[in-house]
């Protein structure tokens, strides 16, 4: 498979493992509304590298993750995107309730929604995308065996998307993120809410 960039970073490839730098203030999020008395998300950012493939019809994407979390926000991600305006990512976050957690964002028409998962005790995790016609689900593993679902939606991209990993830091000063083992299957799931 070929790889292209979307906003190109530094990379090392060492051994399977694909090393990213995320740049200070680098993320993909569409919104605007006010979040607190703290202030406002983003009206549209979309500027963290984006390490993508295209890929046509049903696939399994899955990679384990780890990064040092410093900064909220900071995070490895996959992606599946048809345009700057329509994409979905699943997060191995430190999120801004101090916690490292899976996190999902959909967005549909440039507006982006936010999902936090459940909290990860340790610093690497294993994310799954699967797509099946325009259903697609998000998984994440502990061990790279066993995958619980957390997210199923439905997302009209086309046939043809990119896939591919991100490197994320919208409040820190950046950092390194370190993505192993990434395995993409031209597969169709039989049962997509499980993964398999």
């Amino acid at each position: 498979m070929q790889f292209k960039w979307l906003n190109e970073s530094e990379m090392t490839v060492n051994d399977g493992a694909v090393e990213i730098y995320a740049p200070a203030k680098s993320d993909y999020f569409c919104g605007g509304q006010v979040a607190s008395n703290d202030g406002a998300l983003p009206v549209n950012i979309c500027n963290a590298p984006f390490y993508y493939t295209e890929i046509v019809g049903d696939f399994v994407m899955r990679v384990k993750v780890s990064l040092d979390f410093k900064s909220t926000y900071d995070a490895c991600a996959i992606m599946v995107m048809k345009d700057i305006k329509n994409w979905a990512k699943f997060c191995f976050e430190f999120t801004d309730f101090d916690t490292r957690a899976v996190v999902s964002v959909v967005t549909r028409d440039n507006a982006s929604d936010d999902a936090n998962g459940c909290d990860i005790k340790e610093k690497f995790v294993w994310l799954q995308a699967c797509r099946r016609d325009n259903a697609f689900a998000f998984h994440y593993s502990l061990d790279g065996e066993k995958y619980y679902m957390t997210r199923y939606f439905s997302l009209d991209l086309g046939d043809k998307v990119k896939i591919g990993l991100v490197a994320q830091c919208p409040s820190g000063a950046g950092g390194k993120r370190i993505f192993e083992n990434l395995n993409i299957e031209s597969k169709t799931v039989k049962n997509i809410r499980a993964g398999i």
